[in-house]
């Protein structure tokens, strides 16, 4: 294994909130170890107000991260992926690009925290639930040791981690 960082994909349908999410706190934890990126199969084109406000309450800089498309990484001359991860429930049914390399995947469904229909103190509760969860799995993951794991029991690893919540642990 050779000291070039990590690159991860982080998707969700409309990458406005929680790839956007992955993406800031894998760039924290990641410690130059990981590269971090996110996309959405319809992204919405802007970031969600809410994930903007918690970026910045928990210190990012939330003009860093834009909503954008997953066809910028599946085609030629784009980063080659060593991960990718589908953080919601309609990215992982969707059909995927062919990612070259043959990246590791997994699937760490996070609910939804955009519900329009709630107030805005209970969707921002939505909101640091996503984060809590996702901030949870990264730092399982940037912790694991990649280079003593074979293929097979680092897929089963992935696979667990997004079966994880903090309040289980």
């Amino acid at each position: 294994m050779d000291n070039k960082p990590l690159n991860v994909l982080f998707l969700c349908t409309g990458n406005s909130a929680r790839s956007i999410m992955a993406e800031a706190i894998l760039g924290r934890w990641g410690l130059g170890k990981f590269k971090s990126f996110s996309a959405g199969s319809v992204p919405k084109g802007k970031v969600h107000p809410m994930t903007l406000e918690l970026l910045e309450k928990y210190g990012f800089n939330p003009d860093s991260y834009r909503s954008k498309s997953w066809d910028e990484y599946a085609s030629a001359g784009s980063p080659r992926m060593d991960f990718v991860f589908t953080v919601c429930d309609n990215a992982t049914r969707e059909v995927c690009p062919v990612w070259p390399g043959q990246p590791m995947t997994a699937h760490w469904g996070i609910a939804d925290p955009d519900q329009p229909a709630l107030s805005a103190e209970g969707q921002r509760e939505l909101f640091i639930r996503a984060y809590r969860e996702l901030d949870h799995r990264i730092k399982i993951f940037t912790a694991l040791s990649l280079e003593k794991l074979g293929r097979f029991s680092l897929q089963k690893k992935l696979d667990e981690i997004g079966k994880s919540h903090p309040d289980h642990e």
